[in-house]
């Protein structure tokens, strides 16, 4: 039988490519604001944080991610907002849109429909249209190159030689299959530990991403910290023997913080702990998207050995449910 969630993550290229032909032009420039806030929860917001991470060094205002109910007091008119909702009606997403709305702010939108696309209409706000059918953790795709088309055109950044590049490589699935499945097995015998994933401040997304992959598809504890802060402290809880497969991820920017990651391997070494090194060549657009792919598929197996149905999320929907309830 065909796993929905394996021919979901196949089409990948396609959802890239979707982005692109579906993207409309915003014309705003970064300087008519004083900052930036992505709002969004789980598979619709980590994009966000994706997207801060990716043009750090570009934008000359900050930008903040909110997954939250409410918006920072900041936030004003000269505020650009952009909010991010798979279905339409993430109610922590809808109410950060009706307190951009009373602040006066400029608001972006993306969903595939819902109370999210009725009300930007309604008011005049920018949309743009995803495409349904998919799991929102399953449609990275669509909201990620939407979200870098659309900070690329504030900064007048040419970004879409970029994502073209990046159809063409997706559309053959079978390279990042393979990575993927090198890295099962190296951790396969280890499968039922604890899964930490450490990274530098570039990394953070790409491994907070990881986590809730393993974590919604797998059904299995993964947490992550970041270099140089779990130097600081987390890192006083790694003596003895521990039931953890232990991932590295490391952009490789900063050296000292390089060496800290060489440090953590020796320490740890020493009683043999399963450590996984996920390097990168660059940190850019392209390898962020490539580590991404496979870590997902990576999620996947994870989820196929341990027989639990990556499909459904009952937690999360007896939750909704719950809510819905309360309101």
């Amino acid at each position: 039988m065909i796993n929905p969630q394996h021919e979901a993550l196949k089409k990948f290229s396609y959802q890239i490519n979707y982005a692109i032909i579906n993207y409309i032009p915003h014309q705003l420039r970064v300087d008519d604001y004083n900052n930036i806030v992505i709002g969004g929860l789980g598979g619709s917001g980590i994009g966000g944080r994706i997207v801060k991470s990716l043009f750090a060094k570009k934008l000359p205002i900050p930008l903040e991610c909110i997954a939250d109910y409410t918006l920072p007091a900041f936030v004003n008119e000269k505020t650009l907002v952009i909010l991010a909702s798979y279905s339409g009606n993430t109610e922590e997403t809808l109410t950060m849109y009706q307190e951009a709305k009373k602040r006066g702010s400029k608001i972006l939108t993306l969903s595939t429909g819902g109370k999210l696309k009725e009300h930007a209409l309604a008011d005049g706000h920018y949309f743009l249209q995803i495409e349904g059918g998919f799991q929102p953790r399953m449609a990275l795709g669509f909201s990620l190159s939407f979200l870098i088309q659309i900070i690329a055109e504030l900064i007048e950044q040419n970004i879409t030689p970029e994502l073209q590049e990046l159809v063409s490589e997706f559309a053959e699935t079978g390279p990042f299959e393979a990575r993927a499945k090198m890295i099962f097995d190296n951790i396969k015998s280890k499968v039922n530990s604890k899964f930490v994933v450490l990274s530098d401040g570039n990394m953070e997304p790409v491994a907070i991403r990881f986590a809730q992959q393993v974590q919604e598809n797998a059904k299995h504890e993964c947490f992550q910290n970041v270099l140089p802060e779990m130097n600081h402290n987390v890192i006083e809880s790694y003596y003895g023997t521990l039931n953890t497969v232990f991932f590295f991820l490391d952009s490789q920017q900063n050296d000292k913080i390089t060496s800290r990651f060489d440090f953590l391997t020796g320490l740890l070494e020493v009683e043999n702990h399963k450590i996984v090194h996920l390097p990168i060549d660059e940190f850019n657009v392209k390898s962020v998207f490539e580590i991404i792919y496979t870590l997902d598929w990576v999620s996947m197996l994870i989820a196929d050995h341990l027989r639990v149905d990556s499909l459904n999320v009952p937690n999360i929907t007896s939750l909704k449910e719950f809510l819905d309830h309360s309101n």
